[in-house]
């Protein structure tokens, strides 16, 4: 693995390439955030957007969701993967946030992933975003940068992943982070044809220079 040092200066230059780095789930407020952040499991960020307008307009807070009719749940979310399970699960979701946290979307992580739909990724993005709260959240472009750039051992388990990037990483940097290496994943160090190339981190990338020394050979 990396060292410490050389995880920040990667770090850095995943800040200098996408400044403008963020969540693009789009929400008005930490309930809105936690609805779209439960749907987006196994969704892309893109079809959420395209659902949530509707969705909100109809149930704006967790009252009317929870009174909802799951089949009119359904209907409003139908284009993303998994629309049954997840139309239980945020209309659950409201139910325990009326019953156990007075209609408020809890602030820790272990009161978020004792909510219908919420796993530790959901909570992590959800302090982050919507309060604020140091967390990194590994989804599969965290997973795969921090792997690829062996910040982590290529064995380890998404919490494992997050741990050792919360070691290495300093607390106040760890939104940023988040975000960046999102962006970094989803834009550069894409799944299947990263440009390392061009990658300003190819030097220091042992999953890059081996890509780069088998192209060269084919060619």
């Amino acid at each position: 693995m990396i060292s410490k040092e050389k995880t920040l200066q990667a770090v850095e230059t995943m800040f200098e390439m996408f400044p403008e780095a963020h969540g693009e789930l789009v929400s008005k407020n930490p309930f809105e955030m936690l609805i779209a952040v439960i749907l987006s499991a196994q969704a892309t960020d893109v079809s959420v957007n395209k659902v949530t307008p509707a969705l909100f307009a109809a149930y704006p807070t967790p009252q009317a969701l929870s009174v909802a009719p799951v089949e009119e749940i359904m209907e409003k979310i139908k284009s993303i993967g998994l629309y049954r399970n997840k139309a239980k699960n945020i209309k659950a979701c409201a139910g325990e946030l009326l019953l156990r946290f007075d209609g408020q979307v809890p602030q820790t992580r272990e009161a978020l992933i004792s909510l219908p739909g919420v796993g530790r990724k959901t909570a992590n993005v959800v302090m982050g975003d919507a309060f604020g709260v140091p967390a990194i959240a590994v989804d599969t472009h965290v997973e795969r940068v921090s792997k690829r750039l062996r910040i982590c051992r290529l064995d380890a388990n998404v919490v494992e992943v997050e741990q050792t990037l919360m070691r290495k990483i300093p607390d106040t940097l760890w939104v940023k982070t988040h975000h960046s290496m999102i962006f970094f994943g989803r834009y550069h160090c894409t799944a299947r044809a990263p440009k390392c190339e061009v990658c300003p981190l190819l030097s220091m990338c042992q999953d890059g220079k081996i890509r780069m020394k088998a192209k060269t050979s084919k060619s």
